[in-house]
C-alpha cells in the first residue's frame, strides 16, 4: 500500500504532533505568564503530556531517516496516542471537578494540616490560593480544561489513524 502525498515522509506526522503539542502547551503558558491566569494543580498535571508528547515527537523525527525509522515513527505516534488519551482523561477528571460531578485531589484545595500557624501564614501570604473547582476562564461555556479534552481526544486519534509510513 503507497501512502498518500505527504504522508509518504515519515516526518510529517512526528511534526504535525510536535507542532501542535507546542502550541497547546505554549498556550497554557501564554494564559499563566501574559494572561495572567494562575493555573490549580489538575491544570498542571494536564501540561505533563504535552511535554511528553514533545520528546517523543522529537525521537521519532530524528530517528525518522535512520533504516528501521519508519517502525520508530509508528511506535513513537502509538505512544503519542496513549499519552494524549491520559491527558484527556486528566482533563475529563478535571472537568468534573469543575461542574462538582466529583471532588478533586487533595491538592485542589486548601490542605495545611500539620502545620503551625506561622508555616500556614507564610504559605498563605506566598502562594496563591487557585481552586480546581473554579472555572477561570471559559469560552462558550466550555472551560480550558474542556478544551484540553477536546483537543487531546483529537490529538489522539490523529495519531492513531494517521497513516503511517511502512517500514521498508
Amino acid at each position: 500500500m503507497t501512502l498518500p502525498g505527504p504522508f509518504r515522509d515519515p516526518r510529517l506526522a512526528p511534526a504535525l504532533v510536535l507542532a501542535a503539542s507546542i502550541a497547546v502547551l505554549g498556550g497554557a503558558f501564554a494564559f499563566q505568564y501574559v494572561g495572567g491566569l494562575a493555573p490549580c494543580v489538575l491544570c498542571l498535571y494536564q501540561r505533563y503530556p504535552y511535554g511528553i508528547t514533545i520528546a517523543l515527537s522529537l525521537l521519532a523525527l530524528a530517528l525518522a531517516g535512520r533504516p528501521g525509522g519508519a517502525g520508530t515513527v509508528r511506535i513513537a505516534l502509538y505512544l503519542c496516542a496513549a499519552v494524549f488519551a491520559a491527558g484527556a482523561a486528566i482533563a475529563v477528571f478535571h472537568v468534573g471537578v469543575e461542574q462538582h460531578w466529583w471532588q478533586g485531589t487533595a491538592e485542589c484545595g486548601v490542605t495545611n494540616a500539620g502545620q503551625t500557624l506561622a508555616e500556614l501564614e507564610r504559605t498563605l501570604k506566598t502562594a496563591p490560593v487557585v481552586r480546581c473547582d473554579e472555572v477561570s476562564w471559559s469560552l462558550f461555556g466550555i472551560s480550558m480544561a474542556g478544551y484540553n479534552a477536546i483537543v487531546s481526544v483529537l490529538l489522539a486519534a490523529f495519531c492513531l489513524f494517521a497513516p503511517k509510513p511502512r517500514p521498508s
